[in-house]
């Protein structure tokens, strides 16, 4: 248990000195700064890597599924690899969600950084249901690979429809409950107008970008679940990656339109971890296997991406 205590302080700390230290005063994250802080938290969660390893050769941690050391490492960094893959997925949605409530960039960090503590709690009361479903119920198993495989085939033929976050169910209901100003009042969330609270811009895209982490955690949890059940690892993997979210979405954002085919990468993890839980009972695939493929789906899509150019649209302009 002191383990788990251990981690969630350690995570508190992190969270404490983003927006107390490093981020104490709002102000515009550029590409470099982005680029710097991808870094650290990818540096930072591959070196946890070493504290997995040291954790189960020495028994510090409860091991439920029997995983060797070097076992649980693969699993861990292969769980980070799906969840950091699947964000890129987040990314362009949370883009999505800033541009249509026209949130100056100097806000975002702040939405951000609230949104990932919300994020913090929902997936780890996700994992704590999903493992325990797992556990119980073996047969779960293939519920999960079916869901999945349904993602990947709606993630493959999904067409470029315009997302508008104001036209959605949840800035409707939002709406009934507090009156809403259509500009922005600085870095707050609420403000009182004539003795009214009002909710601002940056509040509904806070809430929006909420339910949204919700709804990719259906894809990612089992996902995830699907390399191993080891709550842990799970756990640990999942919130190291939602914590680089924030740097990584100043990084990719500004770069949407060069990852024109991430999403066929996504679409082949997707398939291979929903296939890997559908046969799980029958075909037992080396750590090193799954490790492989989602990297190698990964660098392909990204690769592809910036060295085939897109073809140019044709002109409806007669000239």
């Amino acid at each position: 248990m002191w383990v788990w205590i251990l981690f969630l302080a350690l995570v508190t700390v992190f969270l404490a000195l983003d927006l107390g230290v490093f981020n104490k005063e709002d102000h515009v994250i550029k590409s470099k700064e982005a680029g710097i802080w991808t870094t650290v938290w990818v540096t930072i969660a591959l070196s946890f890597s070493g504290v997995i390893y040291w954790l189960f050769s020495s028994g510090m941690v409860e091991n439920p599924t029997g995983l060797t050391p070097n076992n649980a490492v693969l699993k861990y960094i292969t769980g980070y690899l799906i969840e950091l893959s699947l964000s890129i997925d987040n990314v362009f949605v949370i883009a999505v969600i800033f541009s249509s409530f026209k949130i100056p960039a100097i806000y975002q960090h702040r939405v951000l950084f609230w949104g990932i503590l919300g994020a913090i709690v929902f997936r780890g009361l996700t994992i704590l249901f999903g493992v325990a479903l797992i556990t119980k119920f073996e047969w779960i198993i293939y519920v999960f690979g079916v869901f999945l495989l349904w993602t990947a085939f709606k993630m493959l033929k999904s067409e470029d429809d315009d997302f508008d976050p104001k036209n959605s169910f949840v800035f409707r209901q939002v709406k009934k409950i507090y009156p809403i100003t259509g500009t922005i009042h600085g870095n707050q969330f609420f403000i009182k107008k004539m003795g009214v609270t009002m909710a601002t811009p940056l509040f509904i895209a806070l809430i929006i970008i909420e339910l949204t982490d919700i709804l990719f955690a259906l894809d990612s949890i089992p996902a995830i679940l699907a390399i191993t059940a080891d709550p842990f690892i799970v756990f640990s993997s999942n919130i190291l990656a939602i914590l680089g979210l924030r740097s990584m979405y100043f990084l990719v954002s500004r770069m949407l339109e060069k990852f024109r085919f991430i999403n066929y990468s996504l679409v082949v993890i997707l398939a291979f971890v929903g296939l890997k839980m559908l046969f799980s009972h029958q075909i037992e695939l080396p750590e090193w296997l799954s490790l492989a493929v989602i990297s190698v789906s990964l660098i392909l899509g990204i690769v592809a991406s910036l060295v085939i150019k897109e073809k140019p649209k044709a002109s409806t302009e007669e000239e």
